[in-house]
């Protein structure tokens, strides 16, 4: 099959490599779309040992499989199904396996993916192919995120809630939280595109960096220390800040007065459960005309290097490869 193989130093190219072979409990995808990622931009500059590629949607094709020939979301913590966490229901968590396709074994910047029987979710025939992806981090993440800070600050009394940045996941915590009750929303981004994209989904804008305002919940999602720190401080008492964004470069806090002299939650977050599926496919289906605003670029694996290079400049919110017409 073909391939896109990152090789550091801002470099992709499209290779010929065999063709996956499913182990024990596992099915052929065939890929129908792959949402690029900003998270995916380290990969790009220091190279990956996979096949890059985590918002994977496709259609299985393991003859005699249970799901085959159904269009799949491909959920990328692979876990052991037994454990504390997954007897929770706390799927993305796994206390016996830390193995995420796309980064610890291949992923979907190619025609074929193996995938564990368990990480297939089936999604509904009326979810269009392009829009499949969004399930994943756009809607999956974003939505688990604002359901996980309600322990928190529920909706009562409509607190204010600031959003900082407005990249996929940023726009998809807008909606979430939209969709959840809350009214007063406000989004802080440079890009105003981006901003603007988040307005016209009701919320805010809001000056970056702007200290003229405090919030009962401020949702992190660029992953700048910049943010987080000013978060700290506009913080209200007995407010959360929920930090989605991922920065990998080490974060000092300033243990000053603004940090101890409230009473403030710090909440982090990751992906989401498989529980969550059915609410988010209904969240979709209630915005689907938003969500397919975020998909403004559909290209084939031959473009991968050129669209992937404009996506990390900022030209393009969602692109998808896509390696097949469906629905």
């Amino acid at each position: 099959m073909r391939a896109a193989a990152f090789h550091g130093e801002d470099r992709i190219s499209v290779e010929t490599v065999p063709l996956p072979e499913p182990g024990p409990g596992e099915a052929l995808v065939k890929i129908l779309r792959t949402a690029l990622c900003g998270s995916d931009f380290k990969l790009w500059h220091k190279g990956a040992e996979h096949i890059a590629g985590h918002e994977i949607f496709g259609r299985v094709e393991q003859p005699g499989h249970a799901l085959h020939g159904r269009r799949c979301a491909v959920y990328i913590p692979v876990h052991c199904g037994h454990c504390a966490a997954c007897r929770a229901g706390d799927t993305q968590m796994c206390l016996e396996v830390s193995s995420l396709i796309g980064w610890n074994r291949d992923g979907g910047y190619c025609e074929y993916v193996a995938v564990p029987n368990d990480c297939l979710l089936p999604v509904p025939d009326d979810i269009p192919d392009d829009l499949g992806p969004l399930l994943l981090d756009t809607i999956g993440t974003s939505a688990h995120a604002v359901r996980e800070a309600q322990r928190f600050v529920a909706r009562d009394g409509d607190p204010a809630v600031l959003v900082t940045g407005a990249g996929p996941v940023g726009l998809g915590v807008v909606l979430a939280l939209r969709a959840l009750g809350y009214g007063r929303v406000f989004v802080s981004d440079p890009n105003p595109e981006r901003l603007s994209i988040a307005v016209s989904f009701g919320a805010a804008a809001h000056p970056v960096g702007s200290r003229e305002a405090r919030f009962k919940m401020i949702v992190e999602c660029s992953g700048a220390h910049a943010a987080r720190n000013l978060a700290i401080e506009l913080v209200l008492p007995k407010g959360v800040i929920v930090l989605v964004g991922e920065n990998a470069a080490p974060w000092t806090i300033t243990e000053d007065k603004v940090f101890r002299r409230k009473d403030f939650a710090m909440l982090r977050t990751f992906y989401f459960p498989k529980g969550d599926l059915d609410a988010n496919v209904e969240l979709l289906r209630a915005n689907k005309e938003r969500y397919a605003r975020l998909v403004d670029e559909r290209f084939g694996l031959d473009a991968l290097p050129e669209r992937f290079a404009r996506f990390a400049e900022g030209k393009s919110i969602k692109p998808v490869l896509a390696f097949e017409e469906t629905r």
